[in-house]
């Protein structure tokens, strides 16, 4: 099924830095707005950064000047550029479709831990 696939996470030390990929099996990439996502254990699913059709990246006050979204139309992948972790940055990170409600399944995610 027409998924995204996750990838790049890993354990890092506070301060440290991580780009996550995500690759989507479809050309209905090029046309959609992405969003990377989070959920730590008990929290719900949040959005950390995201990026319209035409390039234009959208950041929550908690993600502005650490992580940076980019897209590679020609590779169905987005990028998350993730610098300065933070212990609170650990999460499972997921891609999917950002500004509607018409999600496509979600993947498998990519598990971040930011710890020493």
């Amino acid at each position: 099924q027409v998924q995204f696939v996750e990838s790049g996470g890993g354990l890092v030390q506070p301060g440290g830095s991580l780009r996550l990929a995500c690759t989507l099996s479809t050309s209905i990439f090029s046309i959609i707005n992405v969003g990377w996502y989070r959920q730590a254990p008990g929290n719900q699913r949040e959005l950390v950064a995201a990026i319209t059709r035409d390039g234009n990246p959208n950041y929550p006050d908690s993600a502005k000047g650490r992580f940076t979204i980019s897209r590679d139309d020609a590779k169905n992948t987005a990028y998350l550029q993730m610098n300065s972790l933070k212990p609170e940055d650990t999460a499972v990170y997921y891609c999917n479709r950002w500004g509607t409600h018409n999600y496509i399944p979600w993947g498998q995610g990519t598990q971040v831990t930011v710890s020493s």
